[in-house]
């Protein structure tokens, strides 16, 4: 069963095949990156498309439902019907909006989302389209165009609650990219280099998850991304509640669909990085030597790329966990977690990440403990250098929790029922407090306010 597993090799047939017309340098530099990238924009679309499916089906069984089940066998058509729906149904401008701003802001969101997939490592070797030196830089950069789209909708729909929808996206997106760019850092300073694939290839090296070095970054990463996302319960600037709909309350048909397409592949982004900095992207122990040891090269970039997605599904859940079990937080809350928590928070992690670095390397040779194994290509400790690590990385937790609430304590949450308890209300017909001040506080001498004559 390996053997015939092992001969089963999609690359090398296709090698084989286009060599037979096109110049080697013609396959490896045009042709598989196109196929390739036609794979990958492929599969996120499938799952752009099942992703609301399963997302009902989701919080059909938290809230005792069944979910969709009359469109094919369990419901499993009715993704298609919704996206047959959107295609024909009309698509429509308002007046006096901006039609070539309106008509484009969603092709913006799709285009920044899915352009950041070709930097992502699924697997080794042909599981990756490119490998860029500067990987997690090239993220960050692209991913912050999507918020232009938001504004950009918000702004050309002439629409007072479109417009509300773009500015809270502007502020919410650009104060939670901060966050999310300083968490990295510190996983950044472990593997020392920018690249996904290094980064993945430095966790490999050291046989252990950055996950276990980093719980804080991953943390912050994770509620910063999905901020960045306007996923619940951070959608304020689609909040119906208050908005209609945000940003997109203008939109409709196909160009409507676009934005819930960038939302969801924005999604897999931020839970492949995820995956990649923190959770060993498609490493996993023992894979390598099952399969790729024992010359089953296409096996084992198969297995990565299941084992990769395994992981990426298991961050998915969780956005579709916290949209049916949180409340939206008020506007007020969104921007002081930001930057009241996620942004010190991020800071913090940073210079324990350096503290724990500088202290194995310090403690190396002393006593005759090892705790550096190289720092050649990124830092690989010992056994011991692991735990000094780990046992920092997690005590951070409680050191950020610990500073931060005393550092907050002064600027904690409006409480309403105090506030209440010192509003002296009036009863207008009678002329006299219906909630009567302190009698100690009173003037003795105080005569009552005449009444009203009727």
């Amino acid at each position: 069963m390996i053997n015939a597993l092992a001969y089963f090799a999609p690359p090398s047939f296709l090698d084989w095949l286009l060599l037979k017309y096109f110049s080697p340098e013609t396959v490896n530099y045009v042709l598989w990156p196109f196929i390739q990238i036609g794979a990958v924009v492929t599969i996120i679309a499938v799952y752009a498309l099942y992703a609301t499916y399963a997302e009902r089906k989701i919080s059909a069984f938290m809230q005792a439902r069944l979910g969709p089940m009359r469109v094919g066998p369990w419901g499993l058509l009715q993704p298609l019907a919704d996206a047959l729906k959107l295609l024909t149904k009309e698509d429509l401008t308002p007046d006096k909006a901006d039609p070539y701003i309106f008509k484009f802001a969603p092709y913006i969101a799709v285009v920044a989302a899915f352009v950041v997939l070709a930097v992502i490592p699924f697997a080794p070797n042909w599981g990756v389209i490119t490998d860029v030196n500067i990987g997690i830089l090239f993220v960050l950069s692209i991913s912050s165009v999507g918020v232009l789209a938001l504004i950009l909708a918000g702004w050309s729909s002439n629409s007072k609650y479109a417009l509300l929808g773009g500015l809270r996206s502007s502020a919410q997106m650009i104060s939670y990219e901060v966050a999310l760019g300083l968490s990295l850092v510190g996983a950044l300073m472990f593997a020392r280099t920018l690249s996904l694939s290094g980064i993945v290839a430095a966790q490999g090296r050291d046989s252990i998850w950055f996950f276990f070095y980093q719980p804080l970054g991953l943390f912050i990463f994770l509620v910063s991304g999905i901020a960045e996302n306007n996923r619940a319960p951070f959608d304020l600037p689609e909040a119906e509640s208050e908005l209609v709909a945000g940003f997109h309350t203008e939109y409709s048909g196909m160009r409507w669909s676009l934005f819930f397409m960038a939302e969801y592949a924005a999604m897999v982004v931020v839970s492949a990085i995820a995956t990649t900095v923190y959770l060993g992207g498609w490493y996993l122990p023992f894979v390598y030597g099952l399969t790729e040891e024992r010359g089953f090269h296409n096996l084992y970039v198969i297995l990565s790329i299941i084992i990769f997605m395994i992981k990426v599904a298991v961050l998915l859940y969780i956005y579709f966990w916290l949209r049916w079990t949180l409340p939206r937080f008020r506007y007020d809350q969104l921007m002081d977690i930001g930057w009241k928590w996620m942004i010190p928070s991020a800071l913090i992690n940073v210079v324990l990440s350096a503290i724990a670095i500088f202290a194995v390397q310090a403690l190396d040779g002393w006593s005759g403990y090892r705790t550096v194994e190289s720092v050649r290509d990124g830092l690989d400790l010992t056994r011991t250098g692991k735990i000094i690590v780990i046992i920092i990385g997690w005590s951070g937790l409680f050191i950020t929790a610990g500073l931060l609430s005393v550092i907050n304590w002064r600027s904690r949450d409006f409480n309403l029922k105090k506030q209440r308890r010192k509003i002296r209300l009036i009863d207008l017909p009678k002329g006299r407090p219906a909630i009567a001040p302190a009698a100690a506080t009173a003037p003795a001498t105080q005569t009552p306010a005449p009444a009203p004559s009727e």
